[in-house]
């Protein structure tokens, strides 16, 4: 089912004003079927492809969203390149909610997920060395500079099982191993890209301090309240440096 979709979105719920007269189209998957309908319309002249990664109703937790079936989706559009947005949390204290991070490596703390497609008699050895698209990385990274928006250019993101979050023990853990963002559902889904050929690239809003970091006495302990309007400003800011990096693809 190839409609010549060659750029994909992958996020929340918070992506359908990107279109107008969006066509909702079911697809169907060797691996079931994909979170929800994905929406495809025209942003910037170019025809883009929407799939919200838990579904419009928010149904499946990280943990059991069907990403083999989300990713294989895509590319039976002609999917190319993808562009994930997450909610995430920060490690470090210097990664201040309300700022992006564009990914540069993940560390996998997740279990049970069907994690390839290569499950035999077929098996390829993929390197995972540089899992995100170098060529997307960098026009994330320079859209945001030149839109004004605080942006770490590299960071590494842990992704947790869910749909629990951290001990503080974890989190002090991951903290001290330098890395920057905390985030459920960036694995496997990333790495199925790369088994796919699909160029892919991360753009982590940071919306509160992981628990492990509300011992810092400059840390203002997290409320649910500013989560979610970190996470307002966050939606606008992403949606602009989306329909840029569309329109430079």
């Amino acid at each position: 089912m190839n409609q010549n979709v060659e750029i994909g979105i992958i996020g929340g719920s918070g992506f359908y004003s990107l279109f107008e007269n969006a066509e909702e189209v079911r697809i169907k998957t060797p691996y079931g079927d994909p979170s929800d309908s994905i929406f495809i319309g025209e942003v910037g002249g170019k025809r883009v492809a929407f799939l919200p990664r838990h579904g419009r109703d928010h149904r499946f937790p990280p943990h059991l969203v069907p990403y083999r079936a989300n990713m294989v989706a895509m590319k039976q559009l002609g999917v190319k390149q993808i562009i994930a947005v997450n909610a995430c949390g920060s490690l470090q204290v210097n990664v201040k909610p309300g700022e992006f991070v564009i990914c540069d490596q993940f560390v996998d703390r997740t279990k049970g997920r069907a994690e390839t497609y290569f499950d035999g008699p077929k098996v390829e050895h993929l390197s995972a060395a540089d899992p995100y698209d170098l060529l997307l990385r960098k026009l994330a990274i320079d859209t945001c500079q030149e839109l004004g928006y605080p942006v770490h250019k590299k960071g590494t993101v842990v992704v947790i099982n869910g749909p629990r979050f951290s001990t503080r023990a974890e989190s002090r853990w991951f903290n001290q191993m330098g890395w920057e963002v905390i985030n459920m559902t960036q694995y496997p889904e990333c790495y199925l890209a790369l088994e796919l050929g699909i160029a892919y690239a991360n753009i982590s809003m940071i919306t509160d301090y992981d628990a492990g970091l509300e011992d810092d006495p400059s840390i203002v302990p997290v409320t649910a309240d500013a989560v979610m309007k970190v996470f307002a400003d966050n939606v606008e800011k992403v949606k602009h440096v989306v329909i840029r990096m569309i329109d430079r693809l």
